[in-house]
């Protein structure tokens, strides 16, 4: 499942994975990959300086994660370009959720915050309870 939204004129897609041969459900480790699809439709160059993410397990247990760039890189982006990666997040238990924001710079030194769609992590381990 995509999970996608707009903020300024710059749209982020992300599209969670989980990953099965890399979990070890018996000792709560699973492990999802995430592809985050950037794109500018705005009309002016942006530069992606910085992430924040907000990482809540599946007993609301939350991380929160901050840093430069994503993946090493800070890519520019020209209006109509697009920046495409994939990363990934472990947690003790076999669901949860994702959520944060890119902070991004203009070349004249606006500096702005995107929000980062939140998106489930859901692994077929997961107990699913009717109420």
């Amino acid at each position: 499942m995509k999970y996608e939204l707009e903020t300024k004129g710059i749209r982020v897609e992300v599209e969670p994975d989980f990953l099965e041969e890399q979990s070890e459900p018996y000792e709560d480790h699973y492990v999802w990959a995430y592809t985050v699809r950037i794109d500018n439709n705005s009309d002016r160059v942006v530069q992606l300086r910085s992430r924040r993410w907000r990482i809540t397990n599946a007993k609301g247990q939350t991380e929160e994660i901050t840093g430069e760039g994503v993946v090493g890189e800070q890519p520019t982006l020209r209006p109509g370009e697009a920046f495409e990666y994939t990363s990934g997040a472990p947690l003790t238990t076999p669901s949860g959720f994702m959520v944060g924001a890119y902070g991004l710079e203009t070349p004249e030194g606006e500096a702005f915050e995107i929000e980062i769609p939140a998106f489930s992590l859901d692994s077929p381990h997961d107990i699913q309870r009717l109420h």
